[in-house]
């Protein structure tokens, strides 16, 4: 089994920043790419940033200049750093990755965090 586990989120006051990990443990060969969602109350989820293993990134046009998206391949980690948060930006975040295992047999496996609750309000 791989999992996902997400942290970082909590209550933060506009203008303020964030930074959210991702860590991937289990039966991981490689991750491809990791990305970061985010659900909102009563919205879709929607993809905020993403990030391959070689370290292409792309970016929501809400995240463009505030969000940065770096990962640790050594560490199966993916970083969310989040500055100038602002009240539209309150959400869970969740963690998105495409990992290739070994068990139970080789192949691709599409994993999901359990999300981490981000919140910014005065």
């Amino acid at each position: 089994q791989v999992q996902l586990v997400e942290s970082g989120g909590g209550l933060v006051q506009p203008g303020g920043s964030l930074r959210l990990s991702c860590a991937a443990s289990g039966n991981i060969i490689s991750i491809n790419y990791m990305d970061w969602y985010r659900q909102a109350p009563g919205k879709e989820r929607e993809l905020v940033a993403g990030i391959t293993s070689g370290g292409m990134t792309r970016y929501a046009g809400s995240a463009k200049g505030r969000f940065t998206i770096s990962r640790d391949n050594a560490k199966n980690t993916t970083y969310l750093q989040m500055n100038n948060l602002k009240p539209e930006d309150t959400a869970v975040y969740y963690c998105n990755a495409r990992v290739l295992t070994y068990v139970p047999i080789r192949g691709y496996l599409e994993v999901w965090g359990q999300g981490t609750l981000v919140t910014v309000s005065s």
